[in-house]
């Protein structure tokens, strides 16, 4: 948000800052004040999942996040929603179509806004064509035939502009119906309550096709998954990860810049970190080792997701260092993402701890430009001043900041939190 007329009362300011985010698509980047939840598991299609969380939204909105981002909400070929058919119909093995625009209404009330799932790299036919495969959309909203589907995956399309999900049709972006059909489901998910965009296996297809589908939708905020295997050499974990990083940086490039990415890099780096390798957190330069090192207004840093974490467990952050975890994303620079199971299923305790995290950040008005001063990056021991009025540790390293103006605001298992 740029400067406003300090004369200004506030309400006029608000009205203001509203109207830019309802026209200007990444507005919330200008205040980078932006906490996520990710709001579901891979087992959350099995608990009448959209009546869960509307029992919850109170929480959410007083803990403090912004948006909350919910599984895929249209009806899937898969129950965990990741293999779309029918992207019209909203009822869904979370629940029902009446029950999710509830839902979407009551986080509106709250000021929570919802991040839609957009997962438009692959999509499961309904009807067999060109070698048997399903690779038709016949009788449903969005009825393409084997054009829209790439041809290295089995359709009349195109190659692919990214890298292929292998098993099932990809979309070729580059047909000018497909997009235009996908710009019009997206401004659809706009009006019936859905602000923000989460790009579900964004390698799939050129970013230059995100950046159109954010100018044309105009969501408040986006965030691209752009995930490909860190550097590592026989699973051992290299301390130089700028490749990794580069090519998430040169994604949001492209995107126009108008998308956040998911920062992998640093969720694989600090986990290597807090098992003891603290001096992974300190690049060659001195600054934090991920994309938030590099980028931190278009960086949301995380531990966990659905894939990652929960019973599909491909690459699980460390269980027993969960909160250290927490206290250096929710005190650094970048977009922090809180996962669902972390806050709801792992006990009051880690739940009040991450809010009053969470509680610090905000008080101490942290954001995702902050400025880092990492003072220590050894084996045993992180510790890092933020914005000159918060500082951190992480690790048995016994350490406290040096001047009395420093007060202890919130300490865990191997973490401490000092403010002025």
């Amino acid at each position: 948000m740029g400067n406003l007329n300090h004369g200004m009362d506030e309400n006029t300011q608000q009205k203001q800052k509203q109207q830019q985010e309802q026209t200007d698509p990444g507005a919330a980047f200008q205040n980078g004040k932006e906490i996520i939840l990710q709001a579901f598991n891979w087992e959350s299609q099995k608990h009448d999942w959209w009546r869960n969380l509307d029992n919850k939204i109170p929480d959410i909105a007083k803990s403090g996040f912004t948006s909350a981002w919910l599984p895929p909400a249209t009806h899937s070929f898969s129950p965990e929603g990741y293999l779309p058919q029918n992207l019209y119909s909203l009822n869904s093995s979370y629940g029902s179509e009446h029950v999710l625009k509830a839902l979407l209404y009551k986080m509106k009330q709250y000021k929570v806004r919802a991040m839609a799932d957009i997962v438009i790299n692959h999509r499961v036919g309904t009807t067999r064509g060109h070698g048997g495969r399903y690779n038709r959309y016949d009788g449903i909203p969005l009825s393409w035939d084997e054009r829209a589907v790439t041809s290295c995956t089995g359709g009349f399309g195109n190659r692919s502009t990214g890298d292929n999900f292998n098993g099932v049709p990809n979309i070729d972006h580059s047909q000018s119906f497909v997009r235009k059909d996908i710009i019009g489901w997206l401004k659809w998910l706009r009006t019936i309550g859905f602000q923000d965009f989460r790009f579900d296996f964004a390698r799939g297809y050129s970013a230059g096709y995100v950046k159109e589908y954010i100018e044309s939708a105009r969501p408040i905020f986006s965030v691209g998954e752009y995930w490909d295997s860190c550097n590592y050499n026989h699973q051992q974990l290299h301390y130089n990860q700028d490749s990794h990083r580069q090519r998430i940086v040169n994604w949001i490039d492209a995107t126009g810049q108008l998308s956040a990415a998911f920062d992998f890099t640093t969720k694989g780096i600090l986990q290597e970190a807090v098992k003891g390798e603290f001096w992974r957190l300190r690049d060659p330069q001195g600054k934090p080792p991920g994309v938030m090192g590099w980028w931190p207004s278009r960086a949301v840093t995380f531990l966990d997701n659905h894939d990652t974490g929960s019973t599909q467990a491909h690459w699980p952050f460390p269980s027993n260092h969960i909160m250290e975890g927490y206290a250096y994303i929710l005190t650094h620079p970048g977009i922090p993402s809180v996962f669902y199971d972390h806050f709801y299923d792992w006990g009051n305790s880690i739940h009040d701890q991450i809010v009053k995290l969470m509680g610090i950040r905000k008080d101490q008005g942290i954001h995702s430009r902050s400025s880092i001063r990492i003072l220590e990056a050894c084996q045993n021991l992180y510790s890092a001043i933020i914005d000159e009025k918060l500082c951190m540790k992480l690790g048995d390293g016994s350490w406290c900041p040096s001047g009395s103006e420093w007060i202890l605001a919130a300490s865990g298992h191997r973490y401490a939190v000092w403010n002025k």
